[in-house]
């Protein structure tokens, strides 16, 4: 059986993905409807160590004036979730992942806390 590789796609900095997309559109309802006083794509970077970042795709203020990191995700690398776990370890916010939930699964966003 033949497989086919596929390379992490990697758009432009500040360059949403379709999926980041879809959930920016989610965010944006959000800040409508209140929940969100703020929300930014690739907006800020985190030092974890010598030469080591994470940007995660959002930085969002919610309307209480809380500060969480939503990262968001088709599928997960070993190296994002270790990034993702050791930012959640050293910074103040609530650190969020979604993915998305299949049509056929009713849509909508998996969500994980960190």
């Amino acid at each position: 059986m033949k497989r086919s590789l596929q390379a992490l796609g990697r758009l432009k900095t500040g360059v949403m993905n379709k999926t980041e997309s879809d959930y920016c559109q989610l965010l944006e309802l959000r800040k409508r409807a209140g929940e969100i006083a703020w929300y930014r794509f690739e907006g800020i970077k985190l030092r974890l160590a010598d030469n080591t970042f994470y940007s995660p795709d959002f930085a969002v203020m919610l309307s209480t004036g809380e500060m969480e990191i939503h990262e968001v995700k088709g599928h997960w690398t070993d190296d994002a979730r270790v990034k993702i776990k050791v930012a959640a370890e050293q910074y103040p916010f609530r650190f969020i992942a979604v993915k998305p939930k299949p049509k056929k699964a009713g849509g909508g966003w998996e969500i994980e806390e960190f």
